[in-house]
């Protein structure tokens, strides 16, 4: 006699990324105030306990949404990664992550759900801020302030040339996909933005100083 086999429960990381998932749709279809807890749960299945148990709340929900992609480009970051990889190596490899997170379509619907309510929800924007741009900014910080302290870069204010690499990754190709303009970049059109932003980043738009010695070396 055959027995019947159950189908395997989804695992509790396949279900919170599934809500996040979905989250992210709803925030990007909605807006943060008009989605509701409700909307994510028809698109997510599961049910109000399993969100409220994991997430807290919506602002919970948002939280986690925007924490947990910055974790992903923050990987990159990882000291345990650095060993025998020159600077231009790992901002080349931070760049590629914090791009496509920034393009992904959960990020920019994230993003276009907190700018028009930034007003309203001021804890929220802080939020958003902190656990996303500013952690990478700080983490970012950190490891110039290492390859500063090896003589590799001579820098004074790494904290600022974090914000300003950062804050390259959201010049006008990220807000003509936000404002939907144009699709998320390819993958090629990625690599040239990095490398782009890299170079400038390293070694400015000169180049060389007045001796002709690479800046930085």
């Amino acid at each position: 006699m055959a027995t019947a086999t159950r189908a395997k429960r989804p695992s509790k990381d396949s279900r919170r990324a599934a809500i996040l998932e979905a989250a992210a749709q709803v925030f990007f279809e909605q807006g943060y105030a008009a989605t509701s807890i409700d909307a994510v749960i028809e698109r997510s299945g599961g049910s109000k306990r399993t969100i409220y148990n994991e997430f807290g709340s919506k602002e919970g929900l948002f939280t986690a949404l925007v924490s947990e992609s910055a974790d992903t480009a923050l990987s990159a970051l990882s000291a345990d990664g650095f060993e025998g990889r020159s600077l231009e190596g790992i901002l080349l490899g931070f760049g590629r992550l914090l791009l496509k997170m920034y393009m992904s379509p959960g990020l920019i619907g994230v993003y276009r759900s907190i700018m028009p309510e930034a007003g309203r929800f001021p804890e929220l924007a802080k939020d958003f801020f902190e656990k996303g741009p500013g952690r990478a900014s700080d983490r970012l910080a950190e490891v110039l302030e290492s390859a500063r302290d090896r003589g590799e870069i001579q820098l004074e204010d790494c904290r600022a040339a974090a914000d300003h690499f950062v804050g390259m990754f959201r010049g006008n190709l990220h807000l003509r996909v936000v404002l939907g303009l144009q699709p998320p970049p390819t993958s090629a059109e990625v690599e040239a933005a990095v490398r782009s932003a890299v170079g400038i980043f390293l070694h400015g738009i000169y180049g060389d100083d007045r001796e002709g010695r690479a800046k930085g070396r």
